[in-house]
């Protein structure tokens, strides 16, 4: 169930990036964004459409907040790969946008995605106050209070002298990755004007989650599957989940993460159970 429902929310997602762009013509930055957008399961997306169904809201009324999020992540990417960044070559198997075309066109790929993502989520609902409290909340879960703070805290992190603490990695990986993610899990109760609480719970737990699963596929996976190079906390001497708990408990606290995500699905019933499944995949998922 959860397999169709991702793949379904993904190809709506991308339909609405490529209506969105599709008079924008045809120069590298516009041809950078169409690329960044590609390809990568549309997790985020997926996120805010099922959250959506739980309160009766179709697709058709949800995809404008998901292809905004899903262009926040891809803007997201675009820059963290610059060599000023983490300096990566490979993004979802492929060269990464710096690498296609050049650093300069990668920053304003990145720059022409989040104000595109900003445009899409202010048209997200007919209702102008559901519109104000979704663009509010997701600038603050993308900027300097969300995403590009733990980005700013892990490259202190990097020269630091001390390594860092087990609570603020989570802390830095809460905002880096979690931020988005949490967005995600409660736009389909804002879009519906229902109580986020329920979405919120799940979405706290799926990003950490997500995170941990992040830092054991750096020790064990292979780089050709999750589709960018792997190993490289652990050649920066980066403090991580997994070294500092280990790998069996990082797995554990993975696992047990889960289990507090799936709880609090419950006033859904077996409603929520392609999220329960989702939060499933974040763990086991090789890529």
């Amino acid at each position: 169930m959860f397999k169709d429902d991702l793949t379904a929310a993904a190809t709506a997602t991308q339909d609405r990036l490529v209506q969105a762009m599709a008079e924008m013509g045809n120069l590298p930055v516009v041809q950078g964004m169409r690329y960044a957008v590609a390809g990568g399961k549309g997790l985020r997306g997926y996120l805010v459409i099922e959250g959506a169904r739980l309160h009766g809201i179709p697709v058709a009324e949800s995809v404008t907040a998901a292809a905004a999020i899903e262009a926040v992540h891809a803007y997201s990417l675009v820059h963290d790969d610059l060599p000023c960044m983490d300096d990566d070559d490979l993004r979802r198997g492929q060269p990464t946008v710096h690498k296609k075309w050049d650093d300069g066109t990668a920053v304003l790929v990145g720059d022409a995605l989040q104000t595109l993502a900003f445009e899409l989520v202010s048209q997200a609902s007919d209702k102008a106050e559901v519109n104000v409290a979704l663009v509010t909340s997701l600038a603050k879960a993308s900027g300097a209070q969300g995403m590009v703070l733990g980005q700013a805290q892990d490259i202190a992190a990097e020269t630091a002298t001390t390594p860092l603490t087990l609570d603020q990695i989570i802390e830095l990986q809460g905002n880096k990755t979690g931020a988005l993610i949490e967005w995600s899990g409660v736009a389909g109760a804002m879009l519906a004007q229902a109580d986020t609480a329920p979405l919120r719970a799940y979405a706290q737990a799926l990003g950490l989650a997500f995170q941990i699963a992040d830092d054991i596929l750096d020790v064990e996976g292979d780089a050709a599957a999750v589709g960018k190079a792997v190993g490289k906390d652990a050649d920066a001497g980066k403090a991580t989940f997994v070294s500092l708990l280990g790998l069996d408990a990082a797995k554990t606290r993975a696992a047990e993460l889960v289990d507090q995500a799936c709880d609090a699905l419950a006033p859904y019933g077996e409603e929520g159970v392609s999220l329960k499944q989702a939060a499933r995949f974040v763990v086991e998922r090789r890529k």
